[in-house]
């Protein structure tokens, strides 16, 4: 049994990308699960702060999921052609202090979907994503690529995927990475 946490870039009520990773927690594979966190409480970084008070509490929590998990996977949306500043925020936290990047990210299974209203997807903002991966030791899986382009056509109003095909390619993306997080080898950088 594979446990996965996700996480959504975005804070937005109605976020493709939120909708896009509960899609992913309906449709893992028969005992597996994926357990959604949110980054909304974490505050800007400011090194001033985290001297001063530590790591944030919800920080701290995500941290420990993360490194507990089998694999995390990111739904990044994409702004300005790159990675949004409330995601690249939170990644920041949670690679503080840096003797805890190991703990957390070392040789871990990252994989990136993401839904934007564009006709190009959030391509620019996964390949955005690579060297921060990298610098922080994460396994990325590539086996796969996931990029919902013309978000508004692809859910409805409650955030429900109705193109047919999204979710399937879904369901797919998923099980690929499920099984590479259990110790695959299909994506290994």
């Amino acid at each position: 049994m594979a446990v996965l946490v996700g996480f959504s870039g975005s804070l937005r009520k109605g976020s493709f990308n939120t909708a896009l990773l509960r899609a992913a927690a309906a449709a893992m594979p028969a005992g597996s699960r994926l357990e959604m966190m949110s980054i909304a409480a974490f505050p800007l970084y400011n090194g001033d702060d985290e001297a001063a008070h530590g790591i944030p509490v919800e920080v701290a929590a995500l941290k420990d999921a993360i490194a507990a998990a089998d694999g995390l996977l990111i739904a990044t949306p994409e702004y300005n052609n790159s990675i949004p500043g409330v995601t690249k925020n939170a990644l920041d936290w949670l690679t503080r202090p840096p003797a805890d990047i190991p703990r957390v990210f070392g040789g871990k299974p990252v994989a990136l979907i993401g839904a934007s209203p564009g006709g190009f997807g959030t391509i620019l903002s996964q390949n955005a994503w690579l060297p921060v991966l990298r610098t922080i030791g994460a396994r990325l899986w590539t086996g796969g690529r996931l990029m919902v382009s013309r978000a508004g056509s692809v859910f409805d109003a409650d955030g429900t995927i109705v193109d047919a095909r999204t979710g399937e390619l879904l369901r797919h993306y998923v099980e690929g990475f499920v099984a590479f997080a259990q110790g695959g080898s299909a994506g290994t950088p």
